[in-house]
């Protein structure tokens, strides 16, 4: 059996957030399972997160983007982590979103059509995210609006139909206590490839 290639993509600007010790949690869980596991952080890229002209007018890719989507076909298995920011995820992140995905290379919309053809199919991914407030909060008050958005309008968008959600939260206020135990779930999943 072939071993499952895992790509951890870390969406937090700050190297020093918790957002980097659930990466290393999940890398080594992966990697003591013997999956092969590559690693995008985002704030270490050079590119320009705008996508100046939308679709309209093609913007030449950065050498890293370039690698990006290489590593994003050749994994089986995409792991997002990042913060929940204003509902959302941080503005790097979504900057790279719009830059990388793009017609031609995740999708491509069919002429004359409101469909489209995904290209990455076949994939699966996890999103971890973290959270200054309860998960269930976030859930039954707000509705999750990043979940959805990363889940159905960016992931399942592209292709990736199964995708799993772990939400971690209250950071803000959390002691060490919490987010080890967290750590130690996170590294589980890796282990687990899920």
């Amino acid at each position: 059996m072939q071993n499952k290639k895992i790509l951890i993509i870390n969406g937090h600007p700050d190297q020093e957030s918790f957002s980097y010790g659930i990466s290393e949690a999940y890398k080594a869980g992966a990697e003591s399972s013997s999956a092969e596991v590559k690693e995008i952080r985002i704030r270490e890229l050079e590119f320009n997160p705008n996508l100046q002209f939308g679709y309209r007018k093609r913007t030449e890719l950065e050498p890293d983007l370039l690698r990006a989507q290489e590593w994003i076909k050749w994994a089986d298995h995409l792991v997002w982590v990042y913060p929940v920011w204003w509902g959302s995820v941080p503005a790097i992140m979504k900057g790279f979103i719009d830059r990388v995905f793009l017609p031609g290379f995740a999708f491509k919309k069919r002429e004359g059509s409101v469909w489209w053809d995904k290209f990455l199919g076949g994939k699966t991914a996890r999103l971890i995210c973290t959270l200054d407030q309860p998960a269930w909060y976030y859930r039954i008050v707000y509705r999750s609006p990043s979940h959805y958005a990363m889940k159905k309008l960016t992931m399942q968008f592209v292709g990736v139909k199964k995708v799993r959600i772990t939400t971690i939260g209250p950071i803000r206020l959390s002691k060490d206590t919490f987010r080890n135990k967290w750590l130690r779930k996170i590294e589980a999943l890796g282990r687990q490839n899920k």
